[in-house]
């Protein structure tokens, strides 16, 4: 049970690394040209996005990764107790 809790942990956390680049790369328009940041954005903008329907941004400030962040951190949580029900 506790290596399932700790990949679960890890692939959230590797997902939050993700999109906290794709967070970095709009402010740094010229990272986008690495391969790396067009496979982070591949995976990140789908998920991005359904939040950015949802929550326009406010002149240049954009709270949709915020909500997205938290969304991230909730999905983890019940994952983790999922898989802690199902074992118990």
């Amino acid at each position: 049970m506790l290596i399932a809790i700790q990949v679960i942990n890890l692939i959230f956390q590797v997902y939050t690394l993700m999109l906290f680049a794709k967070i970095i790369s709009s402010w740094v328009p010229q990272l986008n040209d690495y391969r790396i940041m067009q496979f982070v954005s591949y995976y990140t903008d789908p998920y991005l996005a359904f939040f950015r329907r949802f929550i326009p941004p406010l002149g240049m400030i954009d709270l949709s990764p915020i909500v997205a962040f938290i969304s991230l951190n909730i999905l983890q949580n019940v994952a983790v107790h999922l898989v802690v029900g199902l074992v118990a």
